[in-house]
């Protein structure tokens, strides 16, 4: 009998660990750096989260009530667009820069490619605002979420108040962004002993730990700062990237390195969306490289690759994909919500 009840014991304390760990809103994964946001600011709920997954989807942040933030960030590619090199907003507007891909962005400090916005809760602004992309005022969006009867209660829910802020609204949105981990690939499994490289993934691995590891640091897959790839400058756009918004010539042509998880997916390339194939990117920075005053250091030295060799990197790089993360229904289309199953 007390054998039974050391083993029930057991079994109970193990249930509790597993339920309480698949109830956990944000779980960093093994071995990865510290997230750098602070939730103790903006605790994560699950009912906040899904009031931020709801607006994340909902075109009436727009001023024309057409363009949602998944507009330019579709799960399925990503959490960014595919179909062209610059974002289009409302009105058919088209913008200057290229959507990133949205993940991990627990451990960013900085946001948008130039690091305009220096923390997430109020990123979200940013697009809000642009007249070239939502085109809206936030305390417009405020009013049309008080008119509305889903968010009411959504709002309640997530506050036990049913008004509709600006704070709340843009906290809400950067909760659900913060459940955007993606860390389930190839390459993770393989990292955690799980499964293992083909011989051609592998060269392509070493190849990318010699060639391009400073930049895109694993295992974020960037270091998070601001480089100068050597891309020609845009003739038309003329951007010159964080120099922007420090006003300081040595950031000159300087982007945010974006991560390469689920690379596969995110095309089209660089800020400025310019390569539609990474066979493109690849053959940039082994043949096109332009050096000047701001060129990243790791990029000074010619990066020499065989054909077969420039293969094996894009066989890496697909390692990167994380099916999960494109498919997982907690990140979709909230359609319960907007459109409930009647009652019983």
């Amino acid at each position: 009998m007390k054998k039974f009840a050391i083993v029930f014991g057991v079994f109970c304390l193990m249930l509790s660990a597993f339920t309480t760990l698949k109830d956990q809103i944000f779980v960093a994964p093994k071995n990865w750096p510290k997230p750098v946001y602070d939730f103790a600011k903006n605790p994560l709920t699950k009912e906040k989260v899904e009031l931020g997954r709801a607006l994340f989807y909902d075109p009436l942040l727009s001023g024309t009530n057409t363009i949602s933030c998944a507009s330019c960030h579709s799960q399925f590619t990503a959490f960014t667009h595919v179909d062209h090199a610059l974002s289009h907003g409302v009105e058919d507007r088209i913008g200057t820069r290229n959507s990133p891909a949205l993940m991990n962005l627990a451990w960013h400090k900085l946001f948008m490619w130039d690091g305009a916005i220096n923390h997430l809760d109020v990123q979200a602004l940013a697009p809000v605002s642009h007249p070239d992309e939502m085109g809206e005022k936030i305390e417009n969006v405020v009013l049309k979420l008080q008119q509305s009867k889903i968010y009411r209660k959504l709002f309640y829910e997530a506050f036990a108040d049913s008004a509709a802020t600006g704070e709340r609204t843009l906290k809400a949105i950067s909760q659900f962004m913060l459940t955007l981990i993606s860390a389930e690939s190839k390459y993770d499994s393989v990292m955690r002993k799980q499964s293992q490289f083909t011989t051609q993934e592998k060269n392509g691995y070493n190849i990318f730990q010699k060639n391009c590891s400073s930049c895109h640091k694993e295992p974020l897959f960037t270091n998070l700062a601001f480089e100068n790839n050597g891309l020609p400058p845009d003739t038309k756009l003329k951007d010159i990237g964080r120099m922007k918004i420090s006003k300081n010539p040595a950031d000159s042509l300087r982007f945010k390195v974006p991560t390469l998880r689920n690379i596969e997916f995110s095309y089209p390339y660089m800020h400025d969306g310019r390569f539609k194939k990474l066979s493109e990117v690849i053959n940039h920075y082994t043949s096109g490289i332009q050096h000047n005053k701001t060129l990243s250091k790791p990029l000074e030295k010619a990066i020499i690759l065989t054909s077969n060799e420039k293969v094996d990197l894009v066989a890496f790089l697909l390692t990167l994909t994380d099916k999960k993360f494109l498919f997982d229904q907690r990140f979709s289309y909230p359609k319960e919500i907007f459109f409930p199953k009647p009652k019983d």
